[in-house]
This record gives C-alpha cells, structure tokens and sequence, in this order.
C-alpha cells in the first residue's frame, strides 16, 4: 500500500507541475480582460453569406515571421476567427463572395441608442500586404449589425448598419484595438441609408450616423450583430477581441469565449 501510495503522489505531483508550466506558457494577453465566460450564439450566418467562404474560429495565426512580441499574436487567448472571401468566385453579378459570422440571438431587441445602446464598438485585425494589393489599405472585413432603424422618412424595418474600418496600421501582424466609434465610417443600407444622408456612397462617422438615427420616433432597435467582408475584394486574414460595448468577444478555436471590458 506504501509503494502504491507513493506513486500516486509522485503521479499527482508530477500532474500539478505540467499545469504550473503550461500555465506560466500561457501570453500576458489571454490572462487579461477580467472575468471569462462563453457564448454559444455565434457561427456563419447563412442567409448573409453567398459563395464557399470561410469564417472559422482556428488557433493563431502567430507572426508573421520575424514579427514579435504582442503583434505576434492573437490579442486574447491563443485563437482567432479566420476570415477568407474571393473575389471572382461565383455566376453572380458581383462574382465575389461574401461571408457574415455573427449572432443572431444575444442582440435582438437591445437599442442602438441611448446609454444603454451602441456605445463601444471596435476589434483587433491581422492583415496583410497581400490583401492590400487585392484591394487597397482599406480592404478590411468590417463589423454590421442588422437593425430596424425607425426613421419616420421610410418605413422601411431592416437596413444593414456597417463599420468601414480604416486602414490596420500595421501589416503582416496584429494590430492594436481599431475604435469604431472614433476611426473609420458607418453606412446603412436601402432607404435608411438614402433617408439618413449615411449611405455606402457617403458614409458618416458613428455620431453623425447616431443622430441621424435619433430623428424623434421610435427608437432603432438591433436583430443581429456580426464580423463579416464582402461583397468587394479579395481578403484572407482574421479578427479578434470583438468588442461591443463592455463586452470583449475572444475567438478561440474551442468557441467564443467572453471577457468583460476594463
């Protein structure tokens, strides 16, 4: 009983030291963000994507080479979702794919104003010199959410509400936090982007696109909200680190894992 006792603990002991290393393995960045939960609700939204594009949650990506410390990889945890669209791939007119991985659960009903509406809104990106050459700097996956948007000038229900990110100031790496509320414009689709003066043809910044939104009637309202690129360019890369309001979404390969906003 002696020996098979002090073996186990040998066994325990040698067990405790494998975590204590792997965790010491872990970056700074996947211990950060404060308490951790999940959520369930994301995956391709299929109505939304057109083509054979991908939109996965993976491990990494870490580099490119020669790139190191945090731009070397994924901002929180060790995944991200990877993003790829072609651009001439399917008998449509536009050929390009298109490709949206969101939620459509979580967001439905919540406001798109007021305090309690769209107030933090931005992610992390890995892009790179070649999706630059397909389309320029700003070719760059974006971030929608599906709204009612209840302008009194159209009766519309349903228009797209899209961030346009500006240019990743870095290539070949990760980049820092893209603010969408600060950086980069909105646009809507169908009449409420005619009716708002903020439509892919004059997109606004994220104030102006909120007090056009904010036209005395009933208050938009949000179905759906989703990382996404299409239908334009060429685009492999990822995202990660979601941000919406005080809530970070971590891509990781075993799910999407929640962190609260500092």
């Amino acid at each position: 009983m002696k020996a098979r006792f002090g073996m186990k603990r040998k066994v325990v002991l040698g067990v405790t030291a494998l975590i204590a290393i792997a965790a010491g393995a872990v970056p700074a960045s996947a211990l950060t963000g404060g308490g951790q939960g999940s959520s369930h609700h994301w995956g391709v939204i299929t109505r939304n994507t057109i083509g054979s594009p991908v939109a996965a949650l993976r491990d990494g990506p870490y580099g490119s080479f020669g790139v190191t410390g945090t731009a070397a990889r994924p901002p929180y945890g060790r995944g991200s979702l990877g993003i790829e669209v072609a651009d001439r791939s399917t008998s449509l007119n536009p050929p390009s794919e298109k490709v949206s991985f969101g939620n459509e659960v979580d967001f439905y009903g919540k406001p798109v104003l007021g305090a309690q509406g769209l107030n933090q809104v931005g992610f992390h990106v890995f892009q790179t010199g070649e999706n630059i050459s397909y389309g320029g700097p700003t070719n760059m996956p974006n971030v929608t959410f599906e709204i009612n948007p209840n302008l009194a000038a159209t009766a519309t229900t349903y228009s797209s509400m899209v961030w346009l990110p500006p240019a990743s100031p870095v290539t070949n790496a990760w980049s820092g936090y893209l603010d969408a509320t600060t950086t980069g414009t909105w646009f809507l689709t169908g009449s409420a982007g005619t009716a708002t003066g903020c439509s892919l043809a004059t997109p606004c910044p994220f104030p102006q696109l909120k007090i056009a939104l904010n036209d005395g009637g009933a208050q938009p309202a949000i179905y759906t909200a989703a990382v996404g690129k299409g239908r334009d360019n060429m685009w492999i890369g990822a995202v990660d680190g979601l941000r919406i309001n005080k809530t970070i979404y971590d891509f990781e390969a075993s799910g999407v894992k929640t962190r609260r906003a500092g």
